[in-house]
């Protein structure tokens, strides 16, 4: 078992500080784990090891690996046009958008869905379908992160596919194989009331204090944890979000022998298919591979990252830290973050609008990596 005495006190300070009100930490090296988990899950609950975190868009590596394995199955390519499974999708000059383009946040249909909404799979999925590319934007080359929108597609893509819908596909697919029964991307009724005790409220951290944020989509309540957001509702452990990425770091092959992917899918999965791209939505550049940024200048090792979990990459070695908390700093804009009402609830329109006054959407097909050659038809 790892001895973690420096980093639980960098934890502790946080919370001292009140920076955010509790974390959990799951460490993988050299094969040998450990964990953490301090200060509080909730108003008079301790954070524990096995309390289930909302992970936002951390889950979106998730939909990169159901993609691999339909894939690997023949039942799809990754530069198969999206409406090929989903004929609705070609609507209003939709037809040549692609997985990959997807995946890679290219798609030109960042505003499509955004916000957390009580509308049904069927409401929202109509809605992207309907939608249209945004006015100038070069699907395959420009790119502006889509936070809700192409993991709808893609959801239901795997779902028409493997005739699973995705919330029981992740369950079964992908965390059963790994041994793993403490992440959701929709909870259903019954396992919400048997794991009530067990899930976390996260907090706003702005100005200054700890306050339990009341935003309906974000308290673990039964209507909360039950979405299916592939984008970004995972309720799980940092262990078991752990346990996902160790898998990427084992090549795709689990304890007895078996495997979930193929190295070489994960090897394509993980490349840089786009290196230095402007992000419109971060207003920054990254580089990205298929649903993972990938930034090796910034933090001097192979890393794969998203959102609020990070992953640092590199042979049998694994950080993964998750904190219960909002940004201290109020909203003010800032590229890639919901502005938020008193309630702590993310407006309706994006921080930053990506779309510009430019007519005449194209379409770039880029060239398959080599990496990736045989693994689309």
């Amino acid at each position: 078992m790892l001895e973690l005495a420096r980093t639980r006190a960098v934890l502790e300070r946080g919370i001292a500080e009140r920076w955010q009100a509790g974390a959990q930490l799951h460490v993988s090296r050299e094969g040998e784990r450990g964990g953490l988990a301090l200060g509080l899950a909730r108003p008079g609950a301790p954070m524990r090891e096995d309390t289930l975190v909302l992970w936002f868009s951390s889950v979106k590596p998730l939909m990169s690996v159901a993609i691999g394995q339909l894939v690997e199955r023949g039942l799809v390519g990754l530069d198969d046009p999206a409406a090929r499974p989903l004929p609705e999708f070609a609507a209003n000059g939709k037809d040549a958008i692609t997985l990959r383009h997807l995946l890679t946040h290219t798609a030109g249909i960042p505003n499509a869905h955004r916000t957390w909404s009580r509308e049904s799979w069927e409401e929202i999925l109509a809605k992207i379908c309907a939608a249209e590319i945004e006015p100038g934007w070069v699907v395959g080359r420009d790119c502006g992160y889509h936070v809700a929108s192409a993991w709808y597609v893609l959801g239901e893509i795997v779902r028409r596919c493997d005739g699973r819908t995705y919330d029981r596909y992740v369950r079964e697919a992908i965390f059963a194989p790994l041994g793993v029964d403490e992440f959701w991307v929709g909870m259903s009724a019954a396992d919400h009331a048997a794991q009530r005790e067990r899930i976390a409220h996260p907090y706003d951290a702005s100005g200054g204090k700890l306050e339990p944020i009341e935003y309906w989509a974000w308290t673990g309540s039964e209507e909360a944890v039950a979405l299916c957001r592939p984008g970004g509702s995972g309720w799980g452990t940092a262990r078991a979000l752990g346990r996902f990425y160790e898998l990427l770091l084992s090549g795709g092959a689990i304890g007895d022998g078996s495997r979930v992917l193929a190295s070489d899918t994960i090897a394509c999965l993980t490349a840089c298919a786009l290196p230095g791209v402007l992000d419109r939505g971060f207003v920054t550049r990254l580089d990205r591979g298929l649903g993972f940024v990938l930034d090796s200048r910034v933090y001097g090792v192979r890393l794969v990252r998203h959102a609020r979990v990070r992953a640092s990459v590199r042979p049998r070695r694994l950080l993964l830290v998750g904190r219960v908390r909002r940004s201290r700093a109020p909203a003010r804009g800032r590229a890639g973050l919901e502005r938020r009402d008193r309630a702590g609830a993310p407006r309706g329109a994006p921080a930053r609008d990506t779309r510009r006054s430019v007519p005449g959407p194209r379409v770039v097909v880029s060239p398959l990596d080599d990496r990736c050659g045989d693994l689309s038809r």
